[in-house]
């Protein structure tokens, strides 16, 4: 069965910087949660109409993270549409390792955003990306921060619908499990054949 994901860092702030880093750890931990529980097999499991899975979805935000850091430090290398349609699929990889790699992916981010000069940096727009604006030059770290929100947000919501679909486990629940919340009537704690 898969490890327990660590918890999100408890990051609330008056720096904006620290505020919206902390809202991107909120995402990370609740797609994080969605492995909770699930044996590698499990976690490759495609059980929607689409070909997403858990370990996939955790894979392509590790990939993510890593290529906006990278343009944040100027070193984008140019698209890669096979590397990047490839992210999806979770391989064999453990679960473990996967977990491992979106750690470091994130604090791989966390630290190229806190070492940017401030959020109004600007951070080149590569033009050789098709889906990616022709009528601006730069983003600046705070869009691309916001993005990653929004990126990491939208998959951690296909991994609480494929999640539910293998178990019926509920982001709430498995949260709860994640970080020890005492049952309390309102949320149960996610284990092995009780989910909802």
């Amino acid at each position: 069965m898969t490890p327990k994901p660590p918890t999100q860092r408890n990051v609330i702030g008056t720096d904006e910087r620290e505020v919206l880093l902390g809202f991107l750890d909120m995402q990370r931990a609740t797609l994080r949660a969605a492995l909770y529980g699930l044996t590698d097999e499990e976690s490759r499991l495609s059980p929607s109409v689409s070909t997403l899975s858990v370990a996939g979805l955790i894979k392509h935000v590790a990939a993510v993270e890593r290529n906006w850091a990278g343009l944040i430090r100027q070193e984008h290398q140019g698209a890669d549409f096979k590397k990047h349609a490839e992210s999806f699929e979770p391989a064999d990889t453990p679960v473990a390792d996967l977990l491992a790699d979106y750690e470091r992916a994130a604090e791989e981010t966390d630290g190229t955003i806190l070492a940017a000069p401030g959020l109004n940096h600007p951070v080149p727009v590569p033009q050789s990306v098709p889906w990616f604006p022709k009528d601006i030059e730069a983003w600046t770290v705070r869009w691309v921060l916001v993005h990653l929100i929004e990126e990491t947000a939208r998959h951690a919501g296909h991994a609480d619908v494929v999640r539910e679909t293998i178990d019926g486990a509920q982001a709430v629940e498995l949260r709860a499990a994640v970080e020890g919340w005492p049952e309390n009537g309102f949320v149960k704690p996610w284990r092995r054949g009780s989910a909802s």
